[in-house]
């Protein structure tokens, strides 16, 4: 099921280190798309080069507070992400909130790093998340299926899993989806894979995907939507380097 993308990760592994420049520019360049694709999902209107330009510490005339927050609260989200990845950091909840409240930071500091108090829904959906009272037993479950059962599965599934099990949590008021494939990515790069980005433009596909999951418990379209994304990131990084 995994075979093409365990041998590009195999050709990329023996091209390794890779360039300093020519990793720095990747490493710029799926920042600046991850960042503005994972809020555009969300609602955000900043364009791809607003968002070049917000990371650069200049304001955008006509755009909210909340829009250039985002923008920079993610970048610090994969920061902090990159930085567990370094250290080889297990996952925990303490780790999760603290994602999350880079993510929210400035934009509502009550609930940054907080698990929700009252029942969402999400939109569009059918699926509806656990109610508040469930959710500290919901997230203990997240973390003992990651520590035992997810750790027998293919590192691209496992990822796929842990961010198909947390939003159906949905354990935050807000910012559950970017908070969502920032665990997905960091689960991706603790196993030496780059990190992916879903596009904005893929958003009804991601969402009919995660909602299959989630009233079904069929994962195998998301599963396909991750793998797809792997392989088209692992192309990019060996095209620089063969």
């Amino acid at each position: 099921m995994f075979q093409d993308l365990d041998e590009k990760k195999k050709q990329l592994d023996e091209k390794r280190p890779l360039p300093a420049f020519t990793l720095k520019s990747l490493k710029e360049k799926l920042l600046l798309e991850w960042t503005f694709h994972s809020n555009a999902i969300e609602g955000n209107t900043l364009t791809l080069k607003e968002t070049k330009v917000v990371l650069e510490g200049i304001t955008v005339g006509g755009k909210t507070m909340r829009e250039h927050l985002e923008v920079i609260n993610h970048r610090e989200a994969i920061q902090y992400v990159e930085e567990i990845v370094t250290k080889g950091e297990p996952l925990s909840e303490w780790q999760i909130k603290n994602i999350h409240r880079l993510v929210l930071k400035g934009i509502d500091d009550e609930y940054a790093g907080v698990y929700r108090d009252q029942q969402v829904f999400i939109s569009g959906a059918e699926h509806t998340p656990p109610e508040p009272v469930l959710l500290k037993e919901k997230m203990e479950e997240l973390v003992a299926w990651y520590e035992g059962e997810a750790q027998q599965l293919h590192p691209v599934e496992r990822a796929a899993q842990l961010h198909v099990i947390f939003v159906g949590i949905h354990p935050f008021v807000d910012g559950n989806g970017r908070t969502s494939r920032l665990l997905l990515n960091l689960e991706l790069m603790k196993s030496g894979y780059p990190p992916i980005i879903i596009k904005a433009e893929k958003r009804l596909a991601y969402y009919s995907a995660l909602d299959k999951a989630h009233t079904t418990n069929e994962v195998h379209d998301f599963i396909e939507m991750v793998k797809s994304e792997v392989s088209e990131t692992l192309d990019l990084y060996l095209s620089t380097v063969t």
